[in-house]
C-alpha cells in the first residue's frame, strides 16, 4: 500500500526511537467543541425512505440473515443462565476477546495501517484470533478499511456515516456497494497484503479456518471439557458472535456520530468512551482519523481504555512487535491547538 493511502497526515511520521518535525498548516482556531452527532447525519425518516427507494439494491439474503440472527441472539441474551453456567459464559467472553484482539491489533492496526511491524509468530496468532471473530476475509477487511480512510464520509466510503446510523452500523452489509465504492476499491494498493505469506495462507483456507476457529472449536470446548449441554454451548457462542459483530460495527456508527472532536473538528469521527470499552480501545476515533498511523489509535493516559495497546506493548517486550509508530507530543499539541478544542483532556 502506498503511504498516502491511509495516512491522514502522511508527512508526520515518527517511531518510538526516531521523530520527524514538520510544520503543520495553521487553521482558524475553533472556540467550541463539536458534541453529539454531526449535522450531516440523515434523519430517520430520510434513511427509511432512501432504503426503499431502490429495493433492487438490497441484498435480501444478507438482510434476512442479519435480522434473524439478531432476533435469535436477543432470545439467547434474555434466556441464558449466566450464573449457573459461568464457565461457559467466561469461555465465551475469552473467545470474544481473542476475536476482538485479532481485529484491533491485527486487521486494523497492523495490516490496514501498518502502524507497527510483527514477527511471523505474532502474525500467526493475530490471524488465528482474526478468524475467531468470524468476519470477512483479511483481504476484504483491509481493502474496505483503507478505502474508508481514504474516502471517509463520501460515496466511496463502504459505511458512509452520512447515510445514517443504521447504514453505517450494519445496513452497508445489507445493500449492494455504491458504484464509487466498487470503482475506488479497485484503486487501493493491496500489494503488501498479497506479499504477506501468513495472510495469504489463511486467505487460501479462510472459509475452513473461519468455520473451525470461530464456530466449531468454541462450541466443542465447553462440551468436552466440562460437560456443557450442546444447546447452551451453541447459544452462548452464537450470542458471543453477534455481540462481537456489533462491537466492531459500533466503531463505524457510534464513533462517527456521537461524541467529542478534540483533535480535528472538521471530520466526522469522534471520541466515544463506550465504543472504546466494547472494542478494546478503538473508540478514540477522532484521534485515530487524525493520526491513523499511530499504533496506539489513541493518546495514552487518563481514562482512555485501550487494552489492545497494552497487549501490543507486551509483545514488543519479547521482540515480536516492533517499529511502533507514534506522532510526537509537540505535533499532537499543535494539531489540537489548530484543529481541535483546548479542553480536550477535561472532556475525556
Amino acid at each position: 500500500m502506498a503511504p498516502n493511502v491511509i495516512d491522514g497526515i502522511s508527512n508526520f511520521r515518527i517511531t518510538k526511537n526516531k521523530s520527524v518535525s514538520v510544520a503543520d498548516n495553521s487553521e482558524e482556531k475553533s472556540k467550541e467543541c463539536v458534541l453529539s452527532k454531526h449535522s450531516r447525519e440523515s434523519s430517520k425518516y430520510d434513511e427509511i425512505k432512501n432504503w426503499y427507494e431502490r429495493p433492487e439494491d438490497i441484498k435480501w439474503l444478507n438482510s434476512t440473515l442479519i435480522i434473524s440472527f439478531h432476533l435469535f441472539a436477543l432470545y439467547g441474551i434474555f434466556t441464558l443462565p449466566y450464573f449457573q453456567r459461568w464457565k461457559t459464559f467466561l469461555w465465551s467472553f475469552f473467545v470474544a476477546s481473542c476475536g476482538a484482539f485479532g481485529i484491533t491489533a491485527g486487521a486494523h492496526r497492523l495490516w490496514s495501517h501498518k502502524s507497527y511491524k510483527a514477527s511471523n509468530p505474532m502474525k500467526f496468532i493475530l490471524m488465528m484470533c482474526f478468524c475467531c471473530a468470524g468476519q470477512n476475509s483479511m483481504y476484504h477487511w483491509v481493502r474496505d478499511h483503507r478505502l474508508h480512510h481514504k474516502h471517509s464520509e463520501t460515496d466511496a466510503d463502504p459505511h458512509n456515516s452520512n447515510r445514517g446510523f443504521f447504514f453505517s452500523h450494519c445496513g452497508w452489509l445489507m445493500q449492494k456497494k455504491h458504484p464509487e465504492v466498487l470503482m475506488k476499491g479497485k484503486q487501493i494498493d493491496m500489494s503488501d497484503i498479497e506479499a504477506d505469506p501468513v495472510v495469504m495462507f489463511f486467505e487460501k483456507y479462510f472459509t475452513l479456518s473461519k468455520v473451525v476457529i470461530s464456530y466449531l472449536i468454541p462450541i466443542m470446548v465447553p462440551v468436552y471439557f466440562w460437560n456443557e449441554d450442546w444447546y447452551y454451548s451453541f447459544l452462548f457462542q452464537f450470542c458471543r458472535y453477534i455481540f462481537s459483530l456489533n462491537a466492531t460495527w459500533s466503531v463505524n456508527s457510534f464513533a462517527h456520530l456521537y461524541g467529542y472532536k478534540p483533535y480535528d473538528k472538521s471530520i466526522a469521527p469522534v471520541e466515544n468512551k463506550f465504543v472504546a470499552i466494547f472494542s478494546l480501545g478503538e473508540g478514540w476515533h477522532n484521534y485515530h482519523h487524525t493520526f491513523p498511523y499511530d499504533y496506539r489509535a489513541a493518546e495514552i493516559g487518563g481514562s482512555r481504555f485501550n487494552p489492545t495497546t497494552t497487549l501490543i506493548d507486551l509483545f514488543s517486550k519479547i521482540g515480536w512487535a516492533y517499529d511502533c509508530r507514534v506522532p510526537s507530543e509537540n505535533l499532537i499539541k499543535m494539531t489540537v491547538a489548530n484543529r481541535g478544542c483546548e479542553d480536550k483532556i477535561s472532556n475525556m
